[in-house]
């Protein structure tokens, strides 16, 4: 196994694990997501539902506020992992909030139970974004 290839496994166990901490008793679709920071170190986050469904909180939203308490200001690289057939793609929302610390090419992996199943840059997943460059100073 490559460097990469262990560094990738690292992504999809800690997003595994998380995902079966997941809290989803009103969508019964647990996800999990693990950020890549540029040093290397890796954060995990579960999607947290609650009865005033749908304001619960995406599994990537919950690994980037894991990144911030860690002090940590950059994603290098994200796995968002979920069941079914599809791909368990980051909402319109949660693009922006990894936008946020990310650029244009990110590596986002979409993974399944089996592995990963397809592999985005953040610019695939949200061309001409709009980010904090964009505001004055």
């Amino acid at each position: 196994m490559s460097k990469s290839d262990s560094a990738l496994r690292a992504l999809f166990d800690a997003a595994r694990a998380a995902q079966v901490q997941a809290y989803a008793p009103y969508s019964r679709f647990p996800v999990g997501a693990a950020i890549r920071a540029p040093g290397g170190a890796i954060f995990a986050g579960c999607n947290v539902e609650n009865a005033a469904f749908p304001q619960g909180a995406c599994a990537e939203a919950s690994a980037i506020a894991a990144m911030a308490v860690a002090g940590e200001r950059r994603i290098a690289e994200i796995l968002v992992i979920g069941d079914g057939d599809g791909l368990c793609m980051p909402c319109g929302g949660c693009r922006q909030r990894i936008r946020e610390f990310a650029d244009a090419g990110a590596p986002i992996h979409v993974a399944g139970p089996e592995g990963v199943r397809a592999s985005f840059t953040l610019g695939e997943l949200l061309p001409h974004a709009f980010g904090p460059e964009h505001l004055p100073t």
